[in-house]
């Protein structure tokens, strides 16, 4: 049996709209609304986005949260072991916060894959040059 902490972090899937009334920068609560991209539910939803600016306010400060505060975290989002570690899981696939070091980091890798596809889409098939670059 696999213990929750070792829990394979597999890809994350996020929901991407093509309505331009859907743009998350046309949301009210942008971060909330890519939250509701990631997570099923607008609880889990609210707690993704709560741990992230957790993770981004500690890192600032030059204290970032180690990986054995975890204790500390299911009490901040009152949660139990198994959906923080679901919901932990589901940000490192989707490349918003990395481990480094056992500290909860912030991650580029998720921009850096949406950029990638979105360059591949505009050159491979749309054969156009991409106007981004």
């Amino acid at each position: 049996m696999v213990n929750v902490k070792e829990a394979p972090r597999t890809a994350t899937t996020i929901v991407v709209r093509s309505d331009t009334n859907n743009r998350i920068t046309r949301s009210r609560d942008p971060y909330f609304s890519l939250m509701q991209r990631i997570f099923q539910t607008n609880e889990s939803a609210t707690r993704g986005q709560k741990f992230l600016i957790m993770v981004e306010e500690r890192q600032n400060v030059g204290n970032p949260i180690r990986i054995d505060e975890w204790d500390m975290i299911l009490k901040e989002l009152a949660v139990h072991k198994s959906s923080f570690y679901s919901m932990r899981n589901k940000l490192l696939g989707a490349g918003l916060i990395k481990i480094k070091k056992r500290e909860y980091r912030l991650s580029t890798d998720f921009a850096k894959d949406l950029r990638d596809m979105a360059s591949w889409w505009m050159t491979a098939i749309i054969k156009t040059e991409d106007e981004e670059k």
